[in-house]
């Protein structure tokens, strides 16, 4: 068999196909559209697969993909599944952005029972406008209060991931999510144990929005 390999050679294993975001991983890129109804830090950007962490909710689990691209800005992908399927790009903002996005009394309601909080954009600085504005509905309505979770810095597409002693399997926190009139954007927060709080903006695009994959491998 060596002398037969040594003539022919071996066979160079099949080019992996990526076509669809679900997919991707790890040194995988992707090209952004350029439209401009895309903000700055998507709008024919490549972005490069830094990561895959996993959110693990009592009945379901959803992959998530942090994204480089030449910017400074991490951005953050998932997937949406209703009667289609959409894009689900995120950007996480500071508390001084916050603060300057929303009136801090109102968006404190959120935190409040049953959960029906709603939120208005407030009148952005042309600086901070340039930056979100694309990001930002104009008002928002919560729909979901305190949901448990559980946030894994690991891919465990199509496993369970693994428990300690305690049964627990990650870094637990409680869910709030907000969305805009027409359910293009959302305000999503994680509250994790101690206080520390994530507040990432999202907006929601179409499969189309990715115009070429690129297998790292």
């Amino acid at each position: 068999m060596g002398f037969f390999n040594s003539i022919f050679g071996k066979k160079t294993p099949p080019a992996r196909e990526l076509n669809h975001p679900s997919a991707l991983k790890v040194g995988d890129m992707i090209s952004i559209d350029n439209s401009f109804a895309l903000p700055p830090q998507l709008r024919g950007q490549q972005l490069k697969v830094e990561a895959v962490n996993t959110y693990e909710f009592e009945r379901n689990q959803q992959s998530e993909w942090v994204l480089k691209g030449h910017g400074n800005d991490t951005l953050f992908l998932s997937i949406e599944e209703d009667d289609e399927t959409y894009l689900a790009f995120s950007l996480k903002i500071t508390r001084a952005q916050v603060e300057q996005i929303f009136d801090l009394e109102q968006f404190s309601t959120l935190f409040d029972e049953p959960g029906h909080a709603e939120l208005t954009t407030q009148e952005l600085s042309p600086a901070l406008a340039e930056q979100l504005e694309q990001w930002l509905g104009k008002q928002y309505h919560q729909v979901s209060f305190a949901l448990f979770g559980y946030f894994h810095r690991e891919d465990y597409r199509g496993l369970k991931p693994p428990q300690d002693a305690n049964g627990a399997t990650g870094e637990p926190f409680e869910y709030y999510l907000l969305l805009d009139e027409d359910e293009s954007r959302a305000v999503e927060v994680e509250v994790y144990e101690g206080g520390d709080t994530d507040v990432v903006l999202t907006l929601y695009r179409p499969l189309t929005d990715i115009r070429d994959y690129w297998p790292g491998q």
